[in-house]
């Protein structure tokens, strides 16, 4: 009989004490990080550069690769600008949003959620697999690795095992970062859809860490991680499958978790610093300053008239005014696509652009 993927939680108790040992400083890191997101003035600045700038990464992951240049403008949504790629990378920033507005409604981490965030990313409603034939190949052997569940009562049934896994912790004590382990493992292994189920499940990691109140906002992301150590990463996933190797996928994760809290430490502090710096400028040498003019520039590295409209509650003219003065003294970078003009944060884009923060 072919091998079977097990329902969680798993068999055998998983936290050895390798796992426990390793879990203080991650949970520490964790926790200075979440401290100094909620420092910040407007919680947007994190969520918006960081959710474009992990979108980025998740999709480089599926070799879906694209530029931060391509992104930013694709997020100005320019007529003139058209990227494929850049704008299968907005759809997981839209995907990521809706499933972090979701899971604050909700408390809770669905199945019902999890597809939308799909459907978000994939922009269809084919939903959770119907047709057998799905299978995890080598991409540079072409050889079958894994066979995930090919029936689809199969499917939704393993879903709802996840499901109650998740959001019930009697059934499970695990500490929350050994569960995140346990649960990406279960989901990518069920893979249950056509396409975006690695994408997906690094959506519902940062949604699991956010329901469990370990962060306020979704700005801990793996996929830098993931990207670094990518033969890794699949190989420790199929050693769990082929021989229960729980401690040294779960390890790899809880290090994870770690290494990028400390490294997104790094990049808020910057960000911060540059802020600072752009406030005591602007405060001292226009009279137009405000914080929403601060933030609006914080917010969006690639800026417009018509997002200065939306955040200031100023005109079209008055806008352009404000952006083409910070263009000319330097602050601001002016390019132009097309008919219209935007305006780049040089510092920010170069500090979110680096491959380490």
């Amino acid at each position: 009989m072919s091998w079977q993927l097990p329902k969680l939680p798993p068999d055998k108790n998983v936290e050895t004490i390798n796992i426990l040992k390793s879990l203080p400083s991650a949970h520490s890191a964790l926790a200075e990080l979440k401290g100094i997101a909620s420092t910040m003035p407007n919680q947007n600045i994190l969520i918006n550069t960081l959710s474009i700038r992990e979108a980025k990464d998740s999709s480089a992951v599926e070799n879906i690769i694209t530029t931060h240049d391509d992104i930013y403008k694709s997020e100005l949504n320019l007529d003139s600008f058209n990227s494929i790629s850049a704008k299968e990378v907005q759809n997981y920033v839209v995907a990521l949003r809706r499933g972090y507005e979701l899971v604050k409604e909700n408390q809770l981490l669905t199945t019902k959620t999890i597809i939308e965030i799909q459907g978000e990313l994939e922009k269809n409603k084919a939903g959770i697999r119907k047709l057998p034939g799905t299978s995890i190949k080598n991409l540079t052997t072409g050889e079958t690795v894994y066979v995930p569940p090919q029936n689809h009562t199969d499917i939704v049934n393993y879903l709802s095992n996840l499901e109650n896994f998740i959001n019930d912790d009697s059934l499970s004590p695990y500490d929350p970062l050994v569960k995140l382990g346990i649960m990406h493992y279960q989901f990518e292994s069920i893979h249950p859809f056509y396409d975006g189920n690695g994408r997906t499940g690094r959506i519902i990691n940062i949604l699991y860490l956010i329901i469990k109140e370990l962060q306020t906002v979704p700005i801990l992301y793996l996929s830098r991680y993931i990207i670094k150590h990518k033969s890794e990463y699949y190989s420790l996933l199929q050693k769990v499958r082929e021989d229960s190797s729980w401690e040294e996928w779960l390890l790899f994760i809880i290090h994870g978790i770690e290494e990028i809290s400390r490294e997104t430490i790094e990049l808020i502090l910057g960000i911060k610093s540059l802020m600072m710096d752009y406030k005591h400028k602007i405060r001292k040498n226009y009279k137009f300053y405000s914080q929403d003019l601060l933030n609006n520039l914080f917010k969006h590295p690639y800026t417009k008239i018509e997002f200065l409209v939306n955040d200031l509650g100023v005109t079209r003219l008055t806008a352009a005014n404000y952006l083409n003065k910070l263009a000319e003294d330097g602050l601001l970078k002016k390019e132009k696509l097309g008919p219209g003009n935007y305006y780049i944060n040089e510092p920010l884009f170069k500090l979110l652009s680096k491959e380490n923060a």
